[in-house]
């Protein structure tokens, strides 16, 4: 049987980055993708034009529907506001598969999709209900409370981002300078996993590292082996890239 898949998260009109790439991404990883809208965004290559959460109880009622799919893991993206952050939180727990969360806090562009508000309700509210989270250095900055410039800041914020409650950190290294370093931690080792930096960027890297981790462990993998093959497939889908409306993206 094909193992079920959720993506939690925003829409973009585009589906460059958030839930509709990873509708795309989850079904080239050979699962099957359902999906939680949690908001609703318009985004062009630049801007952020407008954004809107999806009220808690039409989140409520997504993840309902989803209680015969069978869901194995779940994938959550960019959340709105405090209500929706907590109509996710429950839904999840009520679903009982693993959660693996990026936390998008700003669109590539540098507007804000999460505020101070909404990422207070991050912390409290969702951290706590997920296997694993998958900030960059910014968001790891804004989770943790203090500032991230270094691989040295990076281990010495871990304790502070797993008391949020998650069972294990990837705090991806992509901002930092020279070759990127991503940090797994999950409380019991702290493992640095090195690559090259490719010459490109692409659009939506945070969704495609959750949603191929969430396909890999729904497929049996362990922790560790599922962000070993997902950061792969993220190198071949930054390698393969494709520009489209002023942006270069994974498919």
């Amino acid at each position: 049987m094909t193992p079920v898949v959720a993506t939690v998260g925003t829409t973009h009109p585009y589906a460059a980055t958030g839930m509709l790439l990873d509708l795309t991404a989850l079904a080239a990883l050979g699962v099957r993708p359902v999906a939680v809208v949690a908001g609703v965004s318009a985004q062009d290559a630049g801007r952020v034009l407008a954004r809107r959460a999806v009220d808690p109880a039409t989140i409520a009622a997504q993840f309902d529907a989803l209680a015969a799919a069978g869901v194995a893991a779940c994938a959550v993206g960019a959340l709105l506001d405090p209500a929706s952050v907590a109509a996710v939180a429950a839904g999840l727990a009520r679903l009982g598969a693993p959660a693996f969360a990026d936390p998008v806090i700003a669109a590539s562009g540098g507007d804000r999709l999460a505020d101070d508000a909404t990422i207070a309700a991050i912390r409290v509210d969702l951290l706590p209900r997920c296997a694993l989270v998958a900030p960059n250095l910014h968001e790891a900055a804004l989770l943790a409370g203090r500032p991230l410039r270094s691989l040295a800041d990076v281990h010495a914020a871990l304790p502070a981002l797993l008391a949020l409650g998650p069972h294990a950190v990837l705090v991806t290294g992509g901002h930092l300078d020279g070759d990127p370093c991503d940090v797994l931690a999950d409380g019991e080792r702290v493992v640095e996993l090195r690559a090259p930096r490719l010459p490109y960027e692409l659009r939506g890297t945070g969704s495609l590292l959750v949603a191929a981790i969430a396909a890999h462990v729904a497929r049996g993998a362990s922790l560790a082996r599922a962000v070993d093959d997902a950061r792969t497939f993220v190198r071949e889908r930054i390698a393969a890239g494709v520009p489209f409306a002023g942006m270069r993206v994974a498919f």
